[in-house]
Parts: C-alpha cells; structure tokens; sequence
C-alpha cells in the first residue's frame, strides 16, 4: 500500500517530521468486561498486574486501573454495563454512519504515548484537520496524564497522551485529595503548562498531605525467579503489540499509516487473507491487523474485535513456567500458527474470563537502522505445541525496550 508523503513539514523538537507529533510506544490499554469482577482477579492475581486506582459511582467500582511497571497504569478493566449498545458506565457515544461500528469493540482504549505536551496539542489540532473525530481533550484524573481521545475510522477509541504519574518505591498512587479541578483539563490547555512537580509543591504548600492512595504491594511469593522471590514464575516486563480484527484493512490501514505515522513492517497472507504489521518504534510490530474475515476461523469470540494483546515477560524460562502455572490455575491456553506473528519467537494466547486474548511471549524481532525486517527463512522455526528445554540466541536477543525497576 502506498502512502503519501506529506509536502509541509512539522518541527517536532527539532526534528522535521510528516506530522507534528511521533508515537514513542504502546502506553496502556483497556478492556471493557461482563465478567468484571472474574476479569479483575485474572490480570491482578495470576497475571500480576498491581492495582493502582479505581473509577466508582452510584453502583460501586465499574474500573480497576493496573499496573505492570512504574506507570500509573498499563492496564485499565472497565465494567461493560448491559444495554442495546454495551457500552462501559462512563463512555461517551461512538460516531454513527461511515460504517463506524461499534458493536464489536470490547476495547476500552488503545493509548499511545508521545513525547511532550505541545505534541498532545498540535496532534489534537491536527487530527480535527485530518477529517478525525475527537472525543475528548484534556487531562485525566487518575493518572494526571495529558490527552487526546479519537476514534478510529471503525468507531475503535485511541489516545495518544504525554507523561502519566509515575509509582514509587511505596507502591501507592496519589490520593483523590491531589486532584484539582484547576488541573483537571477537559480541553487542549494553553501552553506552557507548569510541571507536575510545581503542583506537588503547592499542594504542599497549601498543607495537603499527598500520600496515601492506592497501593497494591505483594509480599514475597514461593516461586524463585532469576534470583528473586515472587508470587508467580514470571513477571510481566512489556505491554503490546496489539491486535485487531478490522472490517475494512485498507481504511484501517491507512489511518494508521498516514495518519498516525506508524511505520510498516511487513505483511503476511494467511489462508488467502492479508494480515499488516505496523510499528512505532524499534519492535517488529506494535500494531497488527487481520481481517475481519479470519476472526470465526480462528476461533475468536464473535462479538470482539479485538485478536489479543501481548504481554511480554524477561525470559523464554518464565515464558514456559508462565503457561504451566495458569494452566494449573484453569486458564485456557491456545496456540495458532507461528505466521500469524511474524517477528515473535514461542508465545500461547491465554484466555481471560470474558474470552479476551492476551498473548504471551519473550522475544520481539528489533528493527535496525534501515527498517527492514529479517528475512522470514532466516527466522528461528516456531511449530505449536513444541517447547524445547532452551533457544538459541538470536542476534536481538534481549534488546528492545527496557524494563526499569526490580522484579518485585
């Protein structure tokens, strides 16, 4: 597929890009869940994700914001309230017509991060240029994390944000005494903004005690992993890539090409069906998409949209030890064939309550200076259902975005 080049240029911290904004990585993701309850204990208890803040009304909690790193959040599960439309409790309407659907879209948010405020900004500005539909503009609380929702030409919410809270050595988040509604924005702030610090200093100053928010630690577990004691033979290093079952690829496509400035990796054509494999940084892809066509083949749940979503963890070990410990605490695991995921080594789809796919692997093919992929015969053999005890390296092996921080 052809993309065109954009004729004005943009400085984007002194470098001229097609767009006045550059997606650095998959910052979180959410899912919209019946089960939610079930869902909550699945990513919390076996997959390890830390609670880090909830949403709650008249009813009780409907969302549990989670963890896998220092970011606020990675993760958010949100109630799905039971109507004609099943939508979650707080979520605004979806665009109508354009063949904008949104019964299948059980993904709460798909959220990209970029590297400054004025990014935020001149992206939001640009995007309404660009014919895309906003959502909402602003600042969230909790999170404190500068934002721009839109949608998808599918009726698929994205956001690309700048700088989100950051959790400590206490593992707690802000508490709601901190949110103010002076710094909680619902529209694109003036610039330039005062940092986050300069808030904690008047908060301070005004006598407000800061701490005492959420916090989700986890003592030491039976399980030794490199060296470290935890709760579970594994801990979850990496969120993404995602993947999405797409009405129209070419639409899909292009959105995220031209629009969003993903790079393109490869494609691949699986039982006469085109699958593309889209990138933001340095990883073989942070974004595929299948066609629509192949999601009853492969055996998905009818009423989603969403393939799965990854989750790495450090090493092809806890990836093995990852799959026998939630298959002993009764979770489905399912494996597809290895085309289907170019530039990942071993992984198995493991199954949350409501059916949602998380993906888990251990080894992401790196894109080098020139952008091209490895050549698919030069790629190690992957063939489902054969674990070896150990794998070669690879020349990338255990390059890639880093995890910063201790194990546990």
């Amino acid at each position: 597929m052809a993309v065109d080049v954009q004729t004005k240029k943009f400085d984007v911290g002194g470098v001229m890009l097609d767009r006045p904004f550059k997606i650095r990585r998959l910052g979180h993701f959410g899912f919209n869940v019946r089960n939610f309850e079930e869902c909550v204990r699945f990513y919390n208890e076996l997959l390890g994700f830390r609670k880090s803040d909830v949403l709650s009304g008249p009813s009780g909690v409907f969302g549990v914001f989670m963890r896998h790193n220092s970011d606020h959040h990675s993760l958010l599960i949100e109630r799905m309230h039971e109507g004609p439309k099943k939508v979650p409790e707080h979520h605004t309407a979806r665009p109508e017509g354009d063949g904008a659907g949104y019964e299948d879209v059980t993904i709460n948010q798909v959220t990209w991060q970029v590297g400054s405020l004025k990014e935020v900004v001149d992206a939001s500005n640009w995007l309404r240029e660009q014919g895309v539909t906003m959502r909402n503009l602003g600042r969230g609380m909790p999170g404190f994390n500068y934002h721009a929702y839109f949608f998808s030409p599918e009726g698929q919410v994205d956001e690309l944000y700048y700088g989100i809270e950051q959790i400590g050595w206490n593992g707690a988040s802000r508490h709601t005494r901190t949110y103010t509604h002076e710094r909680h924005f619902r529209y694109a702030p003036d610039l330039p903004q005062i940092p986050d610090q300069q808030e904690t200093l008047d908060l301070l100053g005004q006598g407000i005690d800061v701490q005492g928010g959420v916090s989700d630690l986890e003592p030491a577990g039976e399980y030794e992993v490199e060296g470290v004691m935890l709760a579970r033979p594994f801990r979850v290093t990496r969120v993404g890539p995602v993947r999405l079952f797409v009405k129209h690829m070419d639409t899909a496509e292009r959105f995220y090409r031209e629009t969003l400035g993903f790079a393109f990796t490869e494609e691949v054509t699986y039982h006469g069906q085109r699958c593309v494999f889209l990138r933001a940084n340095t990883e073989h892809h942070s974004l595929a998409l299948y066609p629509l066509a192949l999601r009853a083949e492969l055996g998905f749940r009818e009423e989603s949209s969403c393939f799965s979503l990854g989750a790495q963890v450090a090493t092809y070990r806890q990836l093995k030890d990852a799959l026998a410990f939630l298959k002993e605490h009764g979770c489905t695991v399912r494996e597809l064939p290895a085309e289907l995921f170019p530039g990942v080594g071993h992984s198995a789809l493991v199954l949350d309550p409501d059916g949602n796919a998380v993906q888990l692997y251990s080894y992401m093919e790196q894109i080098g200076w020139d952008g091209k992929p490895r050549p698919a015969s030069q790629r190690p053999r992957i063939v489902p259902g054969e674990w070896p005890d150990s794998v070669p390296a690879e020349p990338d092996s255990y390059q890639g975005e880093v995890f910063l921080g201790p194990l546990g």
